[in-house]
């Protein structure tokens, strides 16, 4: 299995975990640091933007913050948010599939970088995400074997930076023999036996 297949396997992930996030849990808490389950859905939906325009070289658009809705969910309702999603995840994974989209140099957010770099980040980025809203909402998520190790390497490889800027916690101390996927969950400051708080009162 070659990158571009990884990266296909991580959105499918991600597109799943979005289909299966019922609406009525949308306040509700994810284990990505203050982000609410609505939230996540939203950062996945700017990150397939991001690999969308990443593969096919196009210009970031300055105005785009993660603080606001990704464009193409503005002014949607959030029934039809999933479905979206699809259409601009499928988009992605098409323009990845390309070998011209891994060579030289492209953006990402508007900071230039290698290619290759930027569909590995992609990959780990879609399936911690995935799993942040697969826990948060009561649904089961299988990472397959290969792409867990994929994922542990990319994650490792962006920790520095990701501590550095905020975006991850703390590194959680499992064991050294511990699956593969958990110590990449560890290392992107997650813990794999987090659960939902319990309602107040």
């Amino acid at each position: 299995m070659d990158s571009a297949d990884h990266l296909s396997r991580s959105i499918d992930l991600a597109v799943a975990a979005i289909k299966g996030a019922s609406l009525a849990r949308y306040d509700d808490p994810s284990p990505c640091s203050d982000y609410s389950v609505r939230e996540v859905v939203n950062h996945l939906a700017f990150g397939f933007l991001l690999a969308h325009r990443s593969a096919t070289r196009q210009a970031w658009d300055s105005s785009w913050t993660a603080a606001d809705r990704t464009p193409y969910l503005q002014g949607r309702p959030e029934s039809e948010w999933a479905q979206a999603c699809v259409e601009e995840a499928t988009a992605a994974a098409q323009a990845w599939a390309a070998p011209s989209a891994w060579e030289g140099e492209s953006q990402m957010g508007g900071s230039p970088m290698p290619a290759a770099m930027i569909g590995s980040i992609m990959t780990s980025e879609f399936v911690v995400h995935a799993w942040d809203l697969a826990v948060a909402t009561g649904q089961p998520i299988h990472v397959p074997s290969g792409l867990d190790q994929v994922v542990l390497d990319g994650v490792e490889a962006m920790a520095p930076m990701g501590r550095d800027g905020g975006w991850f916690g703390a590194e959680v101390t499992v064991a050294a023999d511990a699956p593969v996927f958990e110590r990449a969950l560890a290392a992107s400051g997650r813990d794999q036996r987090w659960t939902p708080p319990a309602p107040a009162g």
